[in-house]
């Protein structure tokens, strides 16, 4: 017979710390299983294997020793019942694997919940998210008590200094996390008491990121420019589709079809919520569309495309993804024989609106035309570019 027991390990970690554990005893062979708490070694209760009183969260703590007991204890009778012999350490794999407190086991439901939402772009980027830090731990399971502020700590520092992040970056990662987490408490599999976020806890950081938009001169430049080849002068073509009606994202550009220019105005559903848009056509826009009738015989504006069915989102979010890194090269070459020092992509010609759009029109209507549910999202969106009102009063001040 086997038995099971809470056991505080002796080697404390950096801290001065030590890991509370399950110990499973069979055949004078011990193996372990971590619960995710540490305490200081005055803390622990030898005698009746608990949390003593004088730490602030023995309450918690100690309701978790026993819920760990009871799952140990039926999991090992199961054991013996059905499986016949077996040694401490097959029955930690065969509890550990069995575990329905598994991080992992919840972030693959979440995956698949955003992979039946056909969200393929996401997914792709969750996915490489989970990896990194299943890798980085170097296991396949992860108790969600195991998953501590100290860890969450170790595991950003691993991101910055190892893999060479941006501060950005390991945001997102830690979202990715926190969202995972969330999931496993509204599933009653984690508990609320242990969850590692929130003030006094991990605090994710999103650092202030610097849009740099075109100005008017560039912009000019870029209308007016010679000397490019056929592929950049394309490219340049569907960028200042994309500025000219407000900044529409490349991915609702490379879906724009000749029957949905009517009566002068522009009508699409953006792909990323599905909202229906009405834009007047500038005549800039008039003009470019001219030209490109003919040449085009398509259904769409542009041709990359033809030939993708538009309901398989995997399959159009992987050619839109292929394309706007094609067209993102060529802008660069753009740039530089315009002599413009700035990044030019896709996505900058939503931020070049923004740029020269900030001290021109309110924010409300800054709202519609950007197509976003609230101006809060406006606002902190455009604070990058509303410096003008800021640049006179630094002048007031400093200009005596």
């Amino acid at each position: 017979m086997a038995s099971v027991a809470p056991f505080l390990i002796k080697r404390p970690n950096s801290k001065n710390l030590h890991p509370i554990a399950i110990r499973i005893i069979k055949d004078r062979k011990s193996s372990y299983i971590y619960i995710g708490q540490t305490v200081q070694l005055k803390q622990w209760n030898v005698k009746n294997g608990r949390v003593k009183k004088s730490h602030p969260d023995h309450l918690e703590i100690n309701q978790l020793i026993i819920t760990k007991l009871s799952i140990a204890n039926k999991r090992l009778i199961d054991s013996e019942i059905n499986e016949g012999y077996l040694s401490s350490k097959k029955i930690k794999k065969q509890m550990v694997s069995k575990n329905d407190n598994d991080f992992f086991q919840v972030a693959e439901s979440y995956l698949t919940d955003i992979k039946n939402r056909k969200q393929f772009h996401q997914l792709d980027i969750e996915v490489g998210r989970v990896k990194v830090f299943k890798n980085f731990l170097d296991k396949e399971h992860l108790n969600f008590n195991e998953l501590t502020i100290e860890l969450l700590k170790t595991f950003e520092t691993y991101l910055l200094n190892d893999r060479h992040v941006g501060t950005r970056t390991v945001a997102n990662y830690m979202v990715t996390i926190r969202t995972i987490y969330n999931l496993a408490i509204s599933k009653s599999i984690a508990k609320i008491q242990s969850y590692p976020f929130g003030k006094g806890k991990f605090q994710i950081k999103y650092p202030e990121s610097q849009k740099i938009g075109l100005n008017r001169e560039e912009l000019t430049t870029l209308e007016t420019i010679k000397g490019l080849s056929k592929a950049q002068e394309y490219a340049l073509v569907v960028w200042l589709i994309s500025f000219y009606f407000a900044g529409i994202r490349v991915s609702d550009v490379l879906q724009l079809k000749w029957d949905d220019f009517v009566d002068n105005r522009l009508h699409y559903r953006m792909d990323k919520n599905s909202k229906l848009v009405s834009l007047k056509i500038p005549d800039k826009v008039v003009k470019i569309l001219k030209k490109l009738e003919r040449h085009q015989e398509s259904v769409f504006i542009f041709k990359e495309l033809e030939g993708v069915d538009l309901n398989d989102k995997k399959r159009l979010r992987t050619r839109i993804k292929t394309v706007t890194r094609n067209f993102n090269r060529r802008l660069e070459l753009v740039a530089d024989k315009a002599g413009i020092d700035k990044k030019i992509s896709m996505h900058i010609a939503r931020h070049s609106f923004g740029n020269i759009s900030g001290d021109k029109i309110p924010i409300q209507m800054l709202q519609k035309l950007y197509r976003h549910s609230s101006v809060t999202t406006t606002i902190l969106y455009q604070s990058n570019f509303m410096q003008k009102d800021t640049d006179e009063a630094l002048d007031r001040v400093i200009d005596f």
